[in-house]
This record gives C-alpha cells, structure tokens and sequence, in this order.
C-alpha cells in the first residue's frame, strides 16, 4: 500500500477523561506532536469534578484537527465511557487513548502503516515503557509486567492468542488501534467480565476471531500514579503455595472451590463471546478445550476410582501442562493431577 492510500485512511482518537487535569496536558501535547495527526479526537468525559472540562476546551481551542468534547450526563464507568468513545469515532482506525500517559512521535504514523499492510487485522496493539507520576521512564517495559515475553509471543504467532489472554490479559486498550469496520464484533462492551475489564474483553473477541496482532516496539509511556482509575501491576497467579500435608488433608469443598469459580467465570466469558463470534472461528476451540478442562476438574466425583479415566484422559491431551502457571515448577502439572485423583 503506498503513501496515498495511508493517507486516506481516517484516524480517530477516542479519548476518556476523569478528573485528569494533573496528567492531561502532558499527553495531549503528545498528540500535537504526531508524525501523523489524527482526523478526530472524540473526548468522554465522565463526569469530572475537577477542572478536566475547562482545561479540555481550552487545549482544543487550536487543535490542528477537529475535536468533539462530550460529558457524560451520568457516570458510566470506563468500560461504558470507552464503549461511548468507540462508538462515536468515524475514523478509518481509532486509537483508544488514555488521559494521564505519553505517546511518543511515531505512535501513530507506525500503527497506520502496520494495519495499513495487514488488511486482515482488525486489532493491534503496541508495548509502552512504564514511567513514574512524573513521566519518568523506568527502564521496564509494559509486557515485562504482564509477562508477554518471547515464549508467549511465540505462541501467539502460532495461533494461540485467545488461549494466551485467558491467561491473563496482556493488551492494553491505550495501546491499541481497531478498525471501525470491527466495531459492531466488539460492541457493546459487557458490564462485567470476570477478571477483565475492557481492554480484556476487545482482546479477546478479535483473538477469537484470529484478527489481533501486535507490533513489538514500545511506543508510549504508561504512566503509574495513585489517582489511576485502572492499571496494572505485576502478575502474582501463584497465590499461597499449598503444603503437600495440607493438599491432602483440607476438605475437599475448599480444593473445589478455586476451580469452580475458574470454571463459572470462564462459562461466562465463553457464552458471552459465543454471541458474537461463530462456533468455527479460529479461537473458539481453545476456549472451549479450556472450560471441559475446568469443568472436569471442578466437577469430579467423590469416588476416586471414576476420577481416575477423566483425570488421566486430560494428564495424556497436556492439559494440565498448558493451563499450569508459566512460572509454576515443572512438576506442578503432576501435582495438580495427583490432586485431583486423590484430595
């Protein structure tokens, strides 16, 4: 595709405010500095208390490109206040944008040229350098927090990518670009979903549908401060360690109980990405292979002789290996098997 038709690709930011005046200046100067400037900045804000509002107008005044600023008559949450952001754009491509981080000057000319080149893709997403409240890099990458390293990336490219975020997201939707053409798969966003929010639930239906990509070059700063409404921190799946003594002695209800929750919430995730994505698209399966694996084990009888063929059933597909913690030992796996076959 060359330079003219990455020209005619409309882009739309979609811009969510809260109570952001601290942090706001910062990135919006950072949108004045594209390479590339967006068509349209379409800004929700939720109901600030603070001057975010004013201090919106008031960097909009001049703005190179067209700026529309709607406030929410009733707070809505981010995930609804991102939903209405989306859904307003009338770009080509629509960057997702958060109020308090820092895009550096190529942010958005390299996204447009990589969708641009990859017209199968619907959704892709950058890394970022992690910073401090004063946009202070910290020498750590994004993915390093969320653990998207070399393995889990390569599992993503050999078409894992829905099996990696039921890990545990690793996409954040201020990093992202979608294509609008893409939005009724995506909208609306559910009110909750277990153990995601937003970004999480965009993720996954387009790694459901095998349409998700990234590009592996940080391209902003994310920055980490207390007044967040939402953020990540280091990845602890782990939990407590569970003695052997203790494995085989507690009642069998607190063993089940972890497992069960897993199950319900991954029903819930499954039914509610079944509404929007067909039974045979490329994702399906591994959610799907995944919630029979919990449903066995949250689910298995009392009687340890008839746990003995399921059990053994999932040791022999690798079940137990590919939904063990990445940084859980090399013999967790058998544990986990010997746990159910015996607690």
């Amino acid at each position: 595709m060359n330079q003219t038709d990455q020209e005619k690709s409309k882009v739309s930011i979609a811009l969510c405010t809260y109570n952001g005046e601290n942090y706001l200046q910062a990135q919006w100067q950072s949108l004045l500095e594209q390479q590339r400037l967006p068509d349209e900045v379409v800004i929700c804000d939720d109901g600030s208390s603070d001057q975010t509002v004013d201090l919106l107008h008031r960097l909009s005044a001049n703005a190179p490109f067209e700026v529309r600023i709607i406030t929410n008559r009733s707070q809505l949450g981010f995930n609804k206040n991102f939903e209405k952001a989306l859904s307003l754009c009338t770009g080509d491509l629509i960057f997702i944008c958060d109020q308090d981080d820092f895009w550096l000057p190529e942010k958005v000319q390299t996204m447009v040229t990589f969708m641009n080149q990859r017209p199968a893709i619907q959704l892709a997403f950058n890394n970022a350098w992690v910073a401090d409240e004063n946009l202070n890099p910290m020498d750590l990458l994004f993915w390093d927090q969320v653990r998207f390293d070399t393995t889990t990336q390569r599992r993503w490219k050999a078409g894992e990518a829905l099996d990696v975020l039921l890990d545990g997201n690793r996409m954040m939707g201020c990093a992202s670009v979608i294509r609008r053409q893409f939005l009724p798969r995506l909208l609306p966003i559910p009110v909750h979903i277990p153990g995601y929010i937003y970004d999480g639930w965009l993720a996954m239906v387009a790694a459901a549908y095998g349409v998700i990509d990234f590009v592996d070059k940080p391209m902003q700063l994310y920055r980490i401060h207390v007044r967040q409404q939402v953020g990540v921190s280091q990845e602890n799946t782990g939990g407590k360690p569970v003695s052997l003594w203790h494995r085989f002695s507690r009642d069998r209800t607190i063993k089940l109980e972890p497992l069960q929750e897993k199950h319900l919430a991954l029903q819930f995730i499954f039914q509610s990405l079944a509404e929007r994505v067909p039974a045979n698209a490329p994702g399906m399966p591994q959610i799907q292979r995944r919630l029979a694996h919990y449903q066995m084990r949250s689910s298995l009888p009392a009687n340890r002789l008839k746990r003995i063929s399921p059990v053994m059933q999932n040791v022999w597909q690798g079940n137990y290996h590919r939904y063990t913690d990445a940084s859980a030992n090399w013999y967790a796996p058998y544990l986990a098997a010997l746990g159910d076959l015996l607690e």
